[in-house]
C-alpha cells in the first residue's frame, strides 16, 4: 500500500517539510509532495476547477519551491519518495529542469517522482513566456529533451519552443533511464477525466497524477489506460496510477485503491502548523497502516 502526503500551500506561513518527511517516513508513508506556482497573478480570467476565476490572486499562497523543499525533505529520510505535484513544465526551460532534477534524484538516491503538469493560469504561463494555447505540445517538447539530456553525454535537441546545439549536462539522474515522469491532467471540478488525457499518460507517461476524478472514474481510467497502452506496444502495469491531493479520510482513500489506484496522496485539509499536519498523519496512518 503506497500512501503519501502533501506539504500545506495555502496557508498564510510555509510548513516546513522536513518536520513532516522524517516523521512521515517513521509512519510508513511512501512519498512527500510539494505543489508548484512561482507567483500568482493579482487578477487572472481563466476559472480554477476548485476557485471562480481570480480567486488565487485573492488568496495568501505560502508555495514552496518544489525542488528546494523536496531537499530538505530529502536531507532528513532515507527511503521516502519526494513528488512534485506538479511541476509547471512549461515554465522552466530544459536545461536548468535537466540539472535541477538530476541533482535531487543523485542526492537523493534515486527518489525523485517527476509530477508534471501544463498549468492553468494563462496570465501566470505567459508571464514566463509559455505558449499557454499549446501547452501540452510544449510540455511534451521539454520532456524529450529532458530525456535526450538525461541519457547521453552530449545531447542537442531542435524543436518548436526548445533549440539547442550539442551541449553536456552533468549529473544524470540515479534513476536509470530517468525518473519517473507522472502526468497530471483530467478532472474540471466534476470528476472527469478526458479521454485525451488518458492516451497521453498511455503513450508516454510513466504514471497518471489526477487531482479532480471520483473513485468511479479512476477505475474507469485505468481500463482504459491499460487497453490504450497495450495497443501502444507498452506494459500497463508499468504505469503508476496516483491519486492527488485526497481528504485524509482512510475509507476514501483505500476506495481509490481497490479501484485501481496505486498511490493515494492525502491533503492535510485546514491544517496550517507543524503539530496540526502531525495529527491529522498519525490518523492516517493509525488508521490504514494498524
Amino acid at each position: 500500500m503506497k500512501v503519501g502526503f502533501s506539504v500545506p500551500s495555502a496557508v498564510g506561513s510555509p510548513v516546513d517539510p522536513a518536520a513532516l518527511a522524517k516523521p512521515g517516513e517513521e509512519m510508513g508513508f511512501d512519498s512527500i509532495w510539494i505543489c508548484e506556482h512561482p507567483f500568482v497573478p493579482v487578477s487572472t480570467s481563466t476559472p480554477h476547477p476548485s476557485n471562480e476565476a481570480g480567486a488565487y490572486g485573492a488568496n495568501i499562497w505560502s508555495m514552496l519551491d518544489p525542488f528546494v523543499a523536496l531537499s530538505r525533505a530529502s536531507a532528513v529520510t532515507s527511503t521516502l519518495k519526494l513528488g512534485t505535484g506538479i511541476v509547471i513544465v512549461p515554465q522552466r526551460h530544459p536545461l536548468i529542469l535537466a540539472k535541477e532534477i538530476a541533482t535531487l534524484d543523485r542526492l537523493s538516491q534515486g527518489r525523485f517522482l517527476f509530477g508534471i503538469g501544463s498549468g492553468i493560469f494563462r496570465e501566470e504561463l505567459e508571464i514566463l513566456g509559455a505558449d499557454y494555447d499549446h501547452r501540452w505540445s510544449q510540455v511534451r517538447e521539454n520532456v524529450e529533451a529532458l530525456k535526450e539530456l538525461w541519457t547521453k553525454d552530449e545531447a542537442e535537441y531542435h524543436g518548436k519552443y526548445y533549440d539547442f546545439p550539442p551541449v553536456r549536462v552533468f549529473p544524470k539522474p540515479a534513476q536509470e533511464p530517468h525518473p519517473p515522469i507522472i502526468l497530471g491532467g483530467g478532472g474540471d471540478g466534476q470528476g472527469t477525466a478526458p479521454d485525451r488525457v488518458l492516451r497521453r499518460v498511455a503513450r508516454w507517461g510513466d504514471g497518471w497524477l489526477p487531482h479532480w476524478v471520483s473513485i468511479d472514474v479512476m477505475k474507469e481510467s485505468r481500463a482504459k489506460v491499460d487497453e490504450w497502452a497495450i495497443a501502444a506496444g507498452r506494459d500497463p502495469s508499468a504505469i503508476e496510477f496516483t491519486i492527488f491531493g485526497r481528504p485524509a479520510d482512510p475509507d476514501h482513500l483505500n476506495g481509490y485503491l481497490e479501484a485501481g489506484a496505486d498511490r493515494v496522496v492525502f491533503g492535510m485539509g485546514d491544517a496550517d502548523t507543524v503539530s496540526k499536519c502531525l495529527a491529522v498523519m498519525e490518523k492516517v496512518a493509525r488508521e490504514m497502516f494498524g
